[in-house]
């Protein structure tokens, strides 16, 4: 069994997706289709730059899931492949849960663009430039991670943001708690803390005001579902009703991304080849909770082609 995944925030990079544009027709039709629904060149600016731009959390998440979805299409429409036939299930990482949705076919691409561009808006300006930060425990596991995150709370906000693989955790909240969780790392027996680049504290309770303002748009915005089970972040389990994927999303806004849960669920359900469109990022994750799953990474026009021959 197969499960098509979809990368996070961090994968985007100045110049992704132009070898494939230049390549495919199809992939052009993606950019171009992502720009006119956003109403503005995010190819261009995915192109050329600059890095600071690109990184805006509004544009960087359109961005990654314009390029997986790129990538996605092109294997469909020119290697003749549907994601019903190929795939079992679909996951995406925080953002990347829309990708997965929108390729089983619960949002088209550009509700899914001008979500993902809402999304970004609303997430940074939940929280004030400065006052939230987020980092990487590193040698760590759940457990050691929830302890850490308790005893530098000091009663401001301080959680588990993502639990990437059995090693390393995310935690998110306040600026002076995040701090002060890096200086414990030995303490709790963590190999080592490091405050990530980020331009705000995502999934955490700080982010409520992002996910007010995503419940209102999602309401807003009609579903059939998905026709593949979409493993959720907040719940590690398939879901597929339009009703309760949109609630999952909302949750997913405050609430901790699952992904090692998630991997280890699809992998007990049968589920052992895993092709990650659009990074290279969630591969070394899935393989570090199921050492046993082959993994694929498609970005290029090889990639394409290596899989196709393949599935």
């Amino acid at each position: 069994m197969r499960a098509f995944i979809f990368p996070g925030q961090g994968s985007q990079a100045v110049g992704m997706g132009v070898a494939l544009a230049a390549a495919s027709p199809v992939a052009r039709e993606v950019f171009g289709e992502v720009d006119e629904a956003l109403g503005q060149n995010l190819f261009r600016l995915m192109s050329e730059g600059p890095e600071s731009d690109l990184t805006l959390t509004e544009n960087a998440q359109p961005a990654i899931m314009a390029h997986a979805l790129a990538v996605l299409r092109v294997l469909e429409k020119e290697g003749g492949v549907s994601i019903r036939d190929k795939a079992d299930a679909v996951a995406g990482h925080s953002l990347g849960e829309y990708s997965a949705l929108s390729a089983a076919g619960a949002f088209d691409l550009a509700t899914t663009a001008r979500l993902l561009k809402l999304r970004g808006r609303a997430m940074q300006a939940a929280v004030p430039v400065g006052e939230g930060a987020m980092a990487a425990l590193l040698g760590a596991d759940i457990e050691k991670a929830e302890a850490l995150a308790a005893a530098a709370a000091q009663g401001e906000v301080c959680t588990v943001a993502n639990d990437n693989d059995p090693g390393q955790v995310v935690i998110s909240g306040h600026k002076g708690a995040i701090e002060r969780a890096v200086d414990l790392v030995k303490e709790h027996g963590i190999k080592r803390g490091v405050l990530l680049p980020v331009s705000a504290p995502f999934h955490c309770p700080l982010m409520q005001p992002a996910a007010d303002a995503m419940a209102q748009a999602l309401a807003d915005t009609a579903s059939p579902g998905a026709f593949l089970p979409v493993y959720a972040n907040v719940t590690a389990a398939p879901a597929s009703d339009a009703a309760m994927v949109k609630d999952l999303l909302v949750q997913q806004v405050t609430g901790r991304v699952r992904w090692r849960e998630s991997i280890a669920a699809m992998f007990d359900a049968g589920i052992t080849d895993f092709v990650e469109f659009g990074g290279k990022v969630l591969g070394p994750m899935v393989k570090r909770t199921a050492p046993d799953a082959t993994v694929t990474s498609v970005i290029s026009m090889d990639d394409i082609e290596t899989l196709l021959g393949k599935i």
